[in-house]
């Protein structure tokens, strides 16, 4: 599974509650029309959409996340959270399950190896959302299968006004640890896609630049 993602470019595929798009069929022919188009793999939030997409032949990235935001997102978990996240994306047959790999306090006294440990004993690869090289390097030292930098800049350890991804970020992991390392956030450009292979990203996650037409659109509207 790790080795089938090598180089291979990961669409995530959501949407909140509120949005259009989040209707089922809507969300399933995302999946569809971004697989056709080539897509290595799929990420996808919550148990309805990880069964709909492991229907399309590629690798399934299952998180879980909350119907919304809270106020304070930068500072607490909520991507796949507890352990009771990790069931539900394993009884819906996630080929990898993603979840916040940061150092910060878990709810209900969960803690990162308690839900590294219950991954491997399901028999399904897990994948840290980090946002630091210390984060990665715990998880790393864990036994996780993935390092993504998903989470570079939407912390309060790892501030940042950059519109960029987190290419430094993504050198010193590469180059530190043997745990393979996806790039994944504020991709927009094929040549950020290239970039991110010379720096040693074992895959790329986009979303947003492919998945959000809201986002899409205001970022040309912003532009102009």
């Amino acid at each position: 599974m790790i080795k089938s993602l090598k180089n291979k470019i990961i669409v995530s595929v959501q949407a909140m509650p509120n949005e259009p798009l989040y209707d089922e069929e809507c969300m399933f022919a995302m999946m569809k029309s971004v697989v056709n188009g080539g897509a290595g793999g799929l990420r996808v939030a919550g148990a309805r959409d990880v069964v709909n997409a492991k229907t399309l032949g590629v690798p399934v990235i299952g998180i879980t996340k909350p119907e919304k935001l809270p106020d304070n997102w930068k500072e607490v978990v909520y991507i796949t959270p507890t352990l009771s996240e990790v069931e539900l994306l394993i009884e819906a047959d996630a080929d990898v399950i993603a979840f916040d790999g940061t150092l910060r306090k878990r709810p209900n006294g969960c803690t990162l190896s308690d839900i590294v440990q219950k991954i491997k004993s399901a028999g399904k690869y897990s994948m840290a959302d980090i946002s630091t090289y210390n984060e990665a390097k715990v998880c790393a030292d864990l036994g996780v299968d993935l390092l993504s930098t998903t989470l570079s800049g939407y912390t309060l350890e790892s501030i940042s006004d950059s519109n960029e991804p987190d290419f430094d970020l993504l050198k010193v992991i590469s180059s530190k640890l043997t745990t393979p390392v996806i790039l994944e956030g504020r991709i927009w450009e094929p040549e950020q896609v290239n970039k991110a292979f010379e720096f040693g990203a074992h895959s790329v996650v986009i979303g947003s630049a492919i998945t959000r037409p809201q986002l899409i659109t205001k970022r040309f509207i912003q532009g102009v």
